[in-house]
């Protein structure tokens, strides 16, 4: 493998900026593409060199394999980073890549393909030993053709079942039957949704588990062989299957079951010959049962948290790792540098009640600052929030010698965190971080379902703590009086344009 000397990053905002800086650091030089909507992005502004792909739909600008490899030729990059989301699982991404003479910083094409398939994800890890949820792929597994043996294999399996898109991801194609009579329609709509978000409405059926937490590991491979993990993160806090919250180390694992489920993350990664940074995802039973999900075949949007408590710099590595190098640290080494606990909240730019995107202009922007605090950020202020994109403004981290500290800094944090202009889900944060059950670490994945009532942000004690903490941090950096005369912690955003769908373009996971 060849030394990489500049790298072009095919992606955008807060990741296309913290890839970035690790090249910089490194002396590389850097590349960032860009549709018509990102001209002014900062990921733009801070590259050596800029190549500008197309419109702003991602369809036409990001998601376009040739574009970003004539801006590899134009630019003289011999290296991509797929950040996440995009491309960054895409198979034929990396082989073509691989066909350019290009490095690709991620895994092999042949892994990409595997683990993205659950089903044929579910073979590979069953067979490396590694526990995998209760279920059926189908008829040779290829899926279920139809209901009928659908259903008759949920009944083996026995209800609550999901139904899940074998291409899936992200929720989509997704839906729980708790009763055999609600079968068949779900089974229809979950190959429609699969269909229409994956092209592919193969679907396959397995054992629902009620109420458990959702961990994940952070796994890495060399060239030489060598498989190592970097602990668990705690991803319950999440909507719709969508992350909100994450943190690391979980509340609810000890180093027995962390060894236990660590090693069956590098076995199941081992079973594709993994490369560079991966995470193997599970979900934990209240028995302490645990069970495979799937595998994200890039970096983790939660990957920071990672690197606050061991020390580390994970792009670092999938740079060395990229060249052919070994990996820096053993599993032993690992171990030794785990250190406090962190927590990461995703600041996005939505109504924080009914979360809605919330696109438009940020008119004022102050982050929180202070020891121990990171906040991985694409915008600025001025900044548009442009309706084509996943609506994420930034990813706030802290760290603590332990949970209790943590979490008290994030409150500090979030509470000095000022956005105007348009909504954000801050007020979300500020009443999650203060909810009893989230303090005592006593959550799961239907957290946010069943306290929605509680997390509603309302204008009580904590939010107007917030709006005179935020305006009196405001004033002591020096914005003139009447800047800030009418500050709130949140100012709604009503002439912000409509909501809009994704339809894919962003990311989300």
């Amino acid at each position: 493998m060849p030394p990489i000397r500049r790298v072009l990053v095919a992606n955008r905002g807060e990741i296309a900026v913290r890839v970035m800086r690790t090249c910089k650091e490194r002396g590389l030089g850097t590349v960032a593409v860009y549709s018509d909507a990102d001209r002014l992005a900062p990921h733009v502004l801070m590259a050596d060199q800029a190549v500008a792909i197309g419109p702003a739909p991602a369809r036409e600008s990001y998601l376009v394999i040739d574009k970003i490899l004539a801006a590899c030729r134009a630019s003289g990059a011999d290296a991509v980073h797929p950040g996440y989301g995009f491309l960054s699982e895409n198979e034929d991404f990396a082989d073509a890549c691989a066909a350019a003479g290009i490095t690709f910083i991620g895994p092999r094409a042949d892994a990409i393909r595997i683990m993205g398939s659950k089903t044929e994800a579910r073979r590979a890890v069953s067979a490396a030993g590694t526990p995998v949820v209760p279920g059926d792929n189908g008829p040779g597994g290829a899926g279920f053709p139809d209901a009928a043996s659908a259903l008759a294999a949920a009944e083996r399996i026995g209800f609550p079942v999901l139904i899940k898109a074998a291409a899936g991801g992200g929720g989509k194609g997704m839906r729980l039957v708790a009763a055999a009579t609600d079968f068949a329609a779900a089974f229809d709509g979950a190959r429609r949704e699969a269909a229409g978000a994956f092209g592919d409405d193969t679907v396959y059926v397995e054992k629902a588990i009620l109420r458990p937490r959702h961990i994940e590991i952070q796994v890495f491979g060399d060239a030489h062989g060598h498989v190592v993990h970097l602990g668990e993160r705690d991803c319950s806090i999440q909507r719709r299957h969508q992350k909100v919250i994450e943190e690391a180390p979980s509340p609810v694992v000890g180093p027995e079951l962390r060894a236990r489920m660590g090693a069956a993350a590098v076995a199941a990664a081992g079973a594709v010959n993994y490369l560079g940074a991966g995470t193997c995802e599970f979900l934990l039973a209240a028995d302490g049962s645990f069970y495979f999900l799937e595998m994200n075949t890039r970096l983790q949007v939660e990957h920071p948290v990672t690197e606050m408590i061991h020390g580390v710099d994970l792009v670092g590595w999938q740079l060395d790792v990229a060249e052919g190098k070994p990996l820096p640290l053993d599993q032993a080494g690992i171990d030794a540098r785990r250190r406090g606990h962190a927590l990461e909240c995703r600041v996005y730019a939505e109504d924080p009640v009914k979360f809605l995107p919330s696109p438009g202009l940020i008119t004022h922007l102050r982050v929180p600052d202070g020891p121990w605090i990171r906040n991985d950020s694409g915008c600025y202020e001025g900044a548009e929030i442009p309706v084509h994109y996943d609506p994420m403004i930034s990813k706030l981290v802290v760290w603590g010698e332990d949970r209790a500290q943590a979490v008290a800094r994030m409150r500090r944090a979030l509470d000095e965190y000022i956005v105007r202009g348009i909504e954000t889900n801050l007020p979300f944060h500020r009443r999650c971080l203060r909810h009893p059950a989230f303090v005592a670490g006593d959550y799961d994945t239907g957290f946010i379902g069943r306290e929605a009532a509680a997390l509603a942000p309302s204008a009580d004690a904590d939010e107007t703590l917030a709006a005179v903490l935020a305006a009196a941090l405001d004033r002591v950096v020096g914005r003139p009086a009447g800047a800030t005369a009418a500050l709130t912690a949140e100012v709604p955003a009503s002439s912000a344009p409509s909501a809009w769908r994704g339809g894919g373009n962003g990311w989300r996971d």
